[in-house]
């Protein structure tokens, strides 16, 4: 069947890296739902790998925010929406933003799956912004006519690492988190004494991050000299092919701590006051959240055996 003749859906997405991971399921729902459907994603440039190699997806956009002055981008932007004869938009972002783009279509709009005003498949539950991601996306979903949600594979998800050349017996440690809200973050000190104790019980600490923990990272290793330091040489593939091949993970309210979760690594997640597990919480097979008002008050000695259980130690 050509393009032309099929029927056009477009999914929003974007916001950091966990959010998205979160908005698998939903991704897999929608593209089960509309099987012979050509589904668009728009989203931004830094998930353009992880939405073509999900397969759930026939196109995907990628998008540049224009600022409210580039009045020739945003009627680009609303040319290119009009372009396509959607018959229905499934809006998972739900923010200002994102519901603004409902009255960028010209009538007739397209079903709009979402909060914006007016829309024709509106997730209105009062409480919709104390409930998890996953449960709201579900609801939102089950509002528009999608009550199937199957469990997705994440087979995809996955990446050789023999090239990290790693012991058989480790384990992740990843402890950044924003550097805006370093109250989300558990102690260097604490990770150090961490990656001790696993040396002690034979197991490698493998550090994962980016360049904005890589002053962290660096501590730790110092403080660790058994530890792996993987600062900024891995790719979301390559996070998920090392959470599936690792003894388990520990880490803060992060994006790859998501990743880590969806493949069945056993994860510990730290919370803070700072961040609500159950409105964004890990999901996954073998997870548990440790959550304390102040993260430094929380002893490596208590993530240790929490990490041990979830390993059937």
């Amino acid at each position: 069947m050509s393009c032309e003749k099929r029927e056009r859906i477009l999914v929003i997405k974007f916001g950091a890296l966990g959010d998205f991971v979160q908005a698998l399921g939903p991704f897999h729902a929608i593209r089960h739902h509309h099987q012979s459907a050509h589904i668009t994603l728009l989203t931004t440039a830094r998930f353009l790998d992880l939405g073509n190699r999900s397969s759930f997806f026939d196109e995907i956009w990628t998008f540049v925010r224009p600022s409210w002055w580039h009045f020739r981008a945003k009627s680009k932007f609303k040319a290119t929406l009009n372009g396509i004869s959607f018959s229905r938009v499934y809006d998972l972002q739900t923010s200002k933003r994102s519901s603004s783009y409902f009255n960028l279509f010209e009538e007739p709009r397209p079903e709009w799956s979402g909060i914006a005003e007016g829309c024709s498949h509106p997730h209105n539950n009062p409480k919709r912004n104390f409930m998890h991601t996953i449960e709201r996306q579900k609801e939102q979903l089950s509002v528009a006519g999608i009550s199937v949600t199957p469990t997705p594979s994440f087979d995809w998800l996955d990446s050789n690492i023999d090239h990290f050349s790693l012991s058989d017996n480790f384990v992740l440690i990843l402890p950044g988190g924003s550097a805006r809200r370093a109250k989300k973050r558990w102690p260097v000190c604490k990770y150090i004494e961490l990656a001790n104790d696993l040396v002690l019980r034979g197991q490698t600490p493998v550090l994962l991050g980016g360049e904005d923990e890589k002053d962290v990272m660096a501590i730790i290793q110092r403080g660790c000299s058994h530890a792996r330091n993987l600062c900024s040489k891995t790719n979301v593939f390559e996070i998920a092919g090392l959470a599936r091949r690792a003894a388990g993970a520990v880490g803060n309210d992060t994006g790859p701590m998501h990743i880590a979760a969806e493949v069945g690594c056993p994860s510990v997640i730290l919370f803070s006051a700072f961040s609500d597990p159950s409105l964004c919480g890990q999901r996954g097979k073998s997870v548990k959240i440790i959550r304390r008002k102040i993260l430094g008050e929380l002893g490596s000695s208590e993530v240790l055996c929490a990490l041990l259980e979830l390993e059937g130690r």
